[in-house]
C-alpha cells in the first residue's frame, strides 16, 4: 500500500479506463435527469463497483495499492458512520404527534429507509471521490478533465436555452414535469443553475488565467456566454446570486495569486493584467445582461434579483422551513432526526398544522443540523474548513499557467455551489454531487502538479 507523495502517473489500460469512467459517470448522471430516480442511482452504485475493480486491477499490475490520503475523505466516512449509528434500535427522541405521522420505528432515525439510502449514495460518492483523487493526476489528465467539464457544461447550457425557447415545461421538450419547473436535463431549474455555477467558475478561471492557447479563447468565451445566459434564464435567485459569489471568488483569487498585495511573484505588469482582467470581466457581465434582456429574459432576471411576485414564488415559505428545521434540531440535538429523514420529521414539528410535508429544508446547512444534530453539523463544518484549506493550498502550490488557472476556477465553482446551498439543496441532486467532488479532485490534481516541469513521461504529483 502506497500513498507516494511523488510518483509517475499510471498509464495502464486499467488506469486510463478508470479515468474515462470518472469523467463519464457524472456526465451520464446529468443527462439522465440528474440521476434523481432510484434506477439511475443504482447504476451509479454499479459504476462505483466497476471503478473499484479497475483500481484493484491497476494496483495489482503496479504491484502496490495507490491511494490519496487527502483528508477531505474523512468527513464523508464520518457521515456514513453517523448514519449507521442513527439506524441503531435505540428509539427516537419521542417526537410529538402530528396530523401526518411517521411509521413507527425503534431506530434513532425518523425514516430508517431514507437514512439507509443516504448511506448507500454517500458511500458511492466516497468511492468515486477517492478514485478521482488517485486517477485525476498529472498535468495532462487535469487539463483534459477541466476541458471535459467546461465542454459538457456549455452543451447542456445550449440544450437548456433551446428548451426554454421551444417548450420550457418539459425536459428535453419530451418529459413534462407538472410539479416542478424543469430546465435542461434537470427537474429543478435551481439545480441546473447550480450545475452551471460549477462549470462557469472553472471556465472563467481558465479564461482569466495564463497558459491558454489564443486559438482556444473564442471557444471558451462562447461557452461562458452560453452558460451565463442559461443561468439567468432559469430565473433562479440562488443561482444568480451564487454566480456573483463565483465571480467575486475568482477575481479575488486571480488578483492575489497573480499580482495582488502579498503575491510573491507579482510585478507591475502582472498587476496591470490582473486589473485588466477584473475590469474586462465586469464589462462582459454587463454586456451579457443586455443580451439576456434582448432575448426576452427580462422577467426571469427581475425575478432572480428579487422583484418577482411573491404569489408566484414557490419558495416563499423558506423562512418557515428553516424555523421548523431548528425545532427538529432542538428536539434531537445530538444525532438529529436521521440523515435524509427531514421529510418524515417535518410534519411532526410544523407549528402551522402538521399536515404539510416538505422533503427538504431549502438550506443544506440547517438541514444537516436537523438531520445530523450537532455531530453531523460538526462533521460538515470540519469538511468545509478542510476544503477551504485545500483550495488555498492548491492555488498556492499549482504550477504557474493552466494548472493554477484550473485550481482558481475550480475553487470559484466550489464556492458558488456552497453559497447556493444556503438557500437550496443543490448537492442533494446526485449528478451535482458527483460534479462537485470531481471538481475538488481536479483542483487537488492541479495543485499537485510540480512547479518545475518534470521530464517526459513523468508527470509528478503531490497527493496530500
Amino acid at each position: 500500500m502506497n500513498s507516494l507523495p511523488n510518483t509517475e502517473v499510471s498509464n495502464s489500460r486499467y488506469s486510463q479506463t478508470a479515468f474515462v469512467m470518472l469523467l463519464a459517470v457524472p456526465i451520464l448522471a446529468t443527462i439522465f435527469y440528474g440521476a434523481v430516480d432510484p434506477a439511475a442511482q443504482g447504476l451509479l452504485a454499479v459504476s462505483g463497483m466497476l471503478i473499484l475493480a479497475l483500481w484493484a486491477l491497476d494496483s495489482f499490475k503496479r504491484g502496490r495499492i495507490e491511494f490519496s490520503v487527502e483528508p477531505l475523505q474523512a468527513p464523508l466516512a464520518a457521515l456514513i458512520l453517523l448514519g449507521f449509528v442513527q439506524l441503531l434500535p435505540l428509539g427516537n427522541s419521542g417526537a410529538p404527534p402530528g396530523v401526518l405521522g411517521v411509521s413507527p420505528s425503534s431506530a434513532l432515525s425518523f425514516d430508517p429507509f431514507a437514512t439507509r439510502m443516504f448511506i448507500v449514495r454517500l458511500a458511492a460518492v466516497l468511492i468515486f471521490f477517492a478514485a478521482a483523487l488517485v486517477f485525476v493526476r498529472g498535468s495532462r489528465r487535469v487539463r483534459l478533465a477541466a476541458l471535459t467539464i467546461i465542454t459538457f457544461g456549455s452543451l447542456m447550457a445550449f440544450v437548456g436555452i433551446l428548451q426554454w425557447l421551444a417548450k420550457p415545461d418539459a425536459i428535453y421538450g419530451l418529459r413534462p414535469t407538472p410539479q416542478a419547473i424543469p430546465f435542461g436535463s434537470f427537474v429543478n431549474q435551481h439545480h441546473f443553475a447550480a450545475f452551471m455555477e460549477m462549470t462557469i467558475g472553472l471556465g472563467l478561471g481558465i479564461a482569466l488565467g495564463s497558459g491558454l492557447k489564443r486559438s482556444m479563447l473564442p471557444l471558451l468565451i462562447t461557452a461562458l456566454v452560453l452558460m451565463t445566459i442559461a443561468v439567468v434564464l432559469t430565473g433562479s435567485r440562488g443561482g444568480i446570486l451564487s454566480l456573483g459569489a463565483v465571480v467575486i471568488t475568482l477575481l479575488s483569487a486571480t488578483y492575489f495569486a497573480r499580482g495582488g498585495p502579498g503575491a510573491r511573484e507579482g510585478t507591475p505588469r502582472s498587476r496591470r493584467r490582473a486589473l485588466t482582467g477584473l475590469l474586462g470581466t465586469l464589462t462582459g457581465v454587463v454586456l451579457l445582461l443586455v443580451l439576456v434582456i434582448a432575448l426576452g429574459g427580462a422577467d426571469n432576471l427581475l425575478r432572480g434579483v428579487g422583484f418577482g411576485s411573491a404569489s408566484d414564488d414557490p419558495t416563499s415559505g423558506r423562512l418557515h422551513f428553516w424555523r421548523v428545521a431548528l425545532e427538529i434540531f432542538k428536539a434531537n440535538p445530538l444525532v438529529g432526526a436521521g440523515l435524509d429523514a427531514f421529510g418524515n420529521a417535518f410534519p411532526l414539528y410544523d407549528t402551522r398544522n402538521g399536515s404539510f410535508r416538505v422533503e427538504q429544508a431549502h438550506n443544506d446547512y440547517l438541514q444537516m443540523l436537523a438531520d445530523g444534530g450537532l455531530i453531523g453539523f460538526a462533521i460538515t463544518a470540519a469538511f468545509l474548513v478542510m476544503l477551504a484549506g485545500a483550495c488555498t493550498r492548491c492555488i498556492r502550490s499549482a504550477a504557474e499557467g493552466v494548472e493554477r488557472s484550473v485550481a482558481i476556477g475550480a475553487t470559484a465553482g466550489i464556492v458558488g455551489i456552497l453559497a447556493h446551498s444556503f438557500v437550496d439543496f443543490p448537492l442533494r441532486t446526485t449528478s451535482n454531487a458527483y460534479i462537485f467532488f470531481l471538481l475538488i479532485a481536479v483542483m487537488v490534481g492541479a495543485g499537485a502538479v510540480s512547479k518545475k516541469a518534470p521530464g517526459p513521461g513523468h508527470e509528478r504529483t503531490n497527493v496530500h
